[in-house]
């Protein structure tokens, strides 16, 4: 069995996205691992350089920054390194550069994968998320946040990222999956609140016009963090990787998890959900088999 991991980053720096600690947390599970590194403008390309593991590959891409409707550009980068792997891979496992995948879950991932290796109905793997936000010591558990992505594929080049890169479909159609029992540690909304700000006003680009942008993002210095329905304590381990990391986090942020801000709607969905576990119209972009 051969698995390529797979992923792109632009402005890793500037933007403060764990993409070292993402793509280290799969290489134990990687013969290779292709990388598309876009444009940037900041040292994001001698970033990976210096991770210095023969197993990955560099590419170096252009980002269109004219297309800005839906994020599709970031779903354009990821088929640029999803068809840069290896031709002879069975299984391709894709990491975003703000996810990173505790060690935990190696033994079962590549349990999972040798199980459904010779099976072609299994077009992907699910993963549970995990959704830190604010600090490291929180994780969303309103509806707001996906519960479920696939990060394992076929190495199927009919098989292509969806909308704005958040999941994958073949031919047009949501991908055949087995679940797994790993959970995926999203940490996209945990970072020092000026870098998240600059973060939000950038890449609010690539779904909306100048417009939209000027009026929706605050001309302010720092991202307020506050302003967030429902959150709950982490209460596990963050992988070791993401260590050294949290112990650099100079920025404070607190939150009272009793307190809810929902609107009547809201608080009647979130309390069915915590009681059966059903969330109502939840979006799926897969097919449990």
């Amino acid at each position: 069995m051969k698995v390529s991991g797979f992923s792109f980053i632009r402005n890793a720096l500037r933007f403060d996205y764990p993409i070292v600690e993402a793509i280290r947390s799969v290489l134990p599970l990687c013969d290779e691992f292709v990388i598309a590194v876009g444009n940037s403008e900041d040292e994001t390309l001698q970033l990976i350089q210096d991770i210095k593991d023969p197993r990955i590959r560099i590419i170096e891409t252009v980002w269109n920054d004219s297309l800005r409707a839906g994020g599709r550009v970031l779903a354009l980068e990821t088929d640029k390194a999803f068809d840069a792997i290896s031709g002879d891979s069975d299984w391709a496992f894709y990491i975003q550069g703000d996810e990173v995948l505790h060690e935990k879950y190696h033994k079962t991932l590549r349990k999972s994968m040798k199980t459904w290796l010779d099976n072609p109905k299994v077009e992907g793997l699910l993963f549970r998320y995990l959704h830190f936000y604010g600090s490291y010591d929180f994780i969303g558990d309103s509806r707001r946040w996906y519960r479920h992505e696939v990060r394992i594929i076929r190495n199927d080049k009919n098989i292509r990222s969806y909308r704005d890169a958040q999941g994958f479909r073949k031919n047009g159609k949501p991908l055949k999956v087995k679940e797994t029992n790993a959970s995926m540690y999203h940490y996209g909304w945990v970072k020092p609140p000026e870098l998240q700000q600059a973060k939000q006003k950038s890449f609010h680009k690539f779904w909306h016009d100048d417009e939209w942008v000027n009026k929706n993002i605050p001309e302010t210095a720092n991202f307020d963090y506050s302003k967030i329905d429902s959150l709950k304590r982490f209460e596990g381990s963050h992988p070791e990787l993401m260590k050294e990391k949290i112990k650099k986090k100079n920025w404070q942020f607190d939150f009272d998890p009793s307190k809810k801000r929902f609107s009547m709607k809201s608080r009647l969905l979130h309390f069915l959900e915590k009681k059966t576990g059903w969330r109502i119209g939840e979006y799926k972009n897969y097919r449990k088999l």
